[in-house]
C-alpha cells in the first residue's frame, strides 16, 4: 500500500455521517481537504494494489470505504510489569492491522499499575519507542491514592478508572461505597471523569461460583443484578457530586432503563458495551473455554438484541474492544474450569470488523459502527482531531474493504499470543489499509489530555 499519502479518492467516503465520492487531501499529518472525487488538479492515480508506496494519490475500489481511524479507549497492554501478557509492541501492531490508530490503555494490569504521577511517567517512557499507533493513558482511583487524583488529572491523564469489585489484580483493589463518594467529589472538583468497572462486590460474594466447567454455572456466578445495583450505585454517587462517570463494558440489558432514566434526569453519565458482547450469546457458546471468558459476561441472545437497540437508539454510547489478554498458562488455568480462567477476551485486531460483519446482518450501517467506535469514543476523551474525516483532523483513516473478507484465525493475528474468541469466525470484509497521520503507522505518539484539549 501507499506508505505516505498527499490525497485518497474513493468512491464511498465518510464525511458528516454520511458516505459520498471524495478524495481527502494530506499533508503535514492532518486533512487538508475534502475535495471531489473528479478533483481536476490530480493527474495521476496509483491503483489500490499496485505495490507503489512513494507520495501520491490512492485510488480505492468500489468495494472499499474509507473511514476515520478506529479510537479505542479500553485497552489493556500490561506493559510494564506484565508484559508477558501483552506489551505496547505487539498491542499497537495488532491495533494498526485492524484499523485501530489511538488507543487509550487502562491502568491496570501493569506493575505498577497508573495510580501516581511517577507510575504514569514509567509507563509512558515504556511505551515512547514501541508503540505503533497513538497511545493516551488512563489513571486509576484505589483506595488510598485520593491525593494522587488531580496530580494525575493534571499530568495528562484522560481520567480515572475504578472497580466496585475485585479486579482480578491485588495491585488495583476495588473501592468501597465511601471510597468511591469520595473519588467521585474530588474528581468533580477538577471537572474530572470517572470510569467504572459497575459490578456489585456484594452480588457476586452471594452467587454461586463453585468449580465447573459449564458455561451455563459461570454465568450464574455473574448474575445481570450485580451489574444494576453497581449502576445504581455509581448514578447516586454522580447525582449527590455532579461528577462525569461512564459504564464500562455494559453487559446487561437489564441496566438500560437505569440509564435511559439517568440521561433523561440530565445526569452526566455515558456508556460503552464491547464486540463480544455484540457479536456472541451465551446459547452457542462452548463449556471449558475460556478464551470466550470474561468479566461481566457474554450473556443470553436476547440480552444481545437489547444492546443493539439501545446503541441505535442511542442509549449506549460507544464500543470499545476491553482488550484483556493474558498468557496462555493464566488462560487455561483450571483445566477448563471456568472459575479459575483469567476473564478477558483478546479482540483488538478484529473487534471493529466483528461489529461492522453484524451490524451488516442486522441491516445498520457502517457509518454508525464508524460512529459508535471513532467519533463517539473520541469525544469521550475530548480527542476532537480523531475519529473524524474533515479539516483539520488528523489523517488516521482506514479502510474496509468488502471484497476482502476474513477467516479469523488467532494464530495470524499480531497480538503476543495465539488466543482469540473469533478464531475460526468468517467476516464479509477487511481492513485492507491503515494510515496514522497520512503515514503507514510505525511511530504513534504519546497522547495527554492537555494536549488534546
Amino acid at each position: 500500500m501507499a506508505r505516505s499519502l498527499t490525497a485518497v479518492r474513493a468512491r464511498h467516503v465518510l464525511v458528516d455521517g454520511t458516505f459520498r465520492p471524495a478524495t481527502v487531501r494530506v499533508a503535514d499529518g492532518r486533512i487538508t481537504e475534502v475535495a471531489a472525487y473528479d478533483d481536476g488538479r490530480i493527474t495521476e492515480v496509483a491503483a489500490y494494489d499496485d505495490g507503489r508506496d512513494e507520495p501520491g494519490t490512492l485510488g480505492l475500489p468500489d468495494t472499499a470505504r474509507l473511514l476515520p481511524g478506529v479510537v479505542d479507549t479500553h485497552v489493556h497492554v500490561n506493559e510494564p510489569g506484565r508484559t508477558e501478557w501483552e506489551g505496547f509492541a505487539t498491542a499497537t501492531t495488532a491495533a494498526a492491522r485492524g484499523g485501530v490508530t489511538t488507543i487509550i490503555d487502562m491502568p491496570l494490569n501493569s506493575v505498577p499499575p497508573t495510580t501516581t504521577v511517577d507510575h504514569l511517567r514509567l509507563k509512558q517512557q515504556v511505551a515512547a519507542d514501541k508503540a505503533r499507533v497513538d497511545v493516551g493513558f488512563w489513571g486509576g482511583a484505589v483506595p488510598g491514592n485520593l491525593a494522587d487524583l488531580r496530580p494525575l488529572w493534571e499530568a495528562g491523564v484522560f481520567g480515572f478508572k475504578c472497580f466496585l469489585a475485585p479486579s482480578g489484580v491485588d495491585e488495583f483493589p476495588p473501592l468501597g461505597p465511601d471510597e468511591l463518594d469520595a473519588a467521585l467529589a474530588e474528581i468533580s472538583g477538577f471537572d474530572g471523569l470517572m470510569i467504572v468497572h459497575a459490578e456489585d462486590a456484594r452480588v457476586l460474594d452471594e452467587a454461586p461460583h463453585p468449580p465447573s466447567r459449564a458455561y451455563a454455572d459461570f454465568l450464574l456466578s455473574r448474575p445481570d443484578r450485580a451489574e444494576t445495583d453497581a449502576i445504581r450505585r455509581l448514578l447516586d454517587g454522580a447525582r449527590a457530586t455532579g461528577c462525569r462517570v461512564h459504564v464500562l463494558h455494559l453487559s446487561s440489558a437489564r441496566a438500560l432503563d437505569l440509564l435511559a432514566d439517568a440521561r433523561a434526569e440530565g445526569l452526566p453519565v455515558t456508556v460503552e458495551t464491547c464486540p463480544h458482547y455484540l457479536c456472541f450469546n451465551a446459547e452457542d457458546l462452548p463449556d471449558a473455554a475460556p478464551q470466550f471468558k470474561c468479566c461481566p459476561p457474554i450473556r443470553d441472545r436476547g440480552n444481545r438484541d437489547a444492546l443493539w437497540d439501545a446503541l441505535v437508539d442511542g442509549v449506549i454510547d460507544c464500543v470499545v474492544s476491553d482488550h484483556s489478554p493474558s498468557t496462555p498458562e493464566e488462560k487455561g488455568r483450571g483445566d477448563g474450569d471456568l472459575q479459575q480462567a483469567w476473564g478477558g477476551i483478546s479482540g483488538l485486531q478484529v473487534g471493529f470488523t466483528a461489529v461492522a460483519d453484524e451490524a451488516a446482518a442486522r441491516g445498520i450501517g457502517l457509518e454508525q459502527v464508524s460512529r459508535w467506535m471513532a467519533t463517539a469514543t473520541a469525544d469521550l476523551v475530548g480527542l476532537a482531531h480523531k475519529g473524524r474525516i474533515a479539516v483539520g483532523a488528523d489523517a488516521d483513516l482506514t479502510v474496509l474493504d468488502t471484497a476482502a473478507p476474513l477467516d479469523v484465525r488467532a494464530a495470524d493475528l499480531a497480538h503476543r499470543h495465539p488466543i482469540s474468541a473469533y478464531d475460526g469466525r468468517r467476516l464479509a470484509g477487511s481492513v485492507t489499509h491503515t494510515w496514522l497521520r497520512g503515514e503507514e503507522p510505525t511511530a504513534g505518539r504519546l497522547l495527554t489530555r492537555e494536549a488534546a484539549a
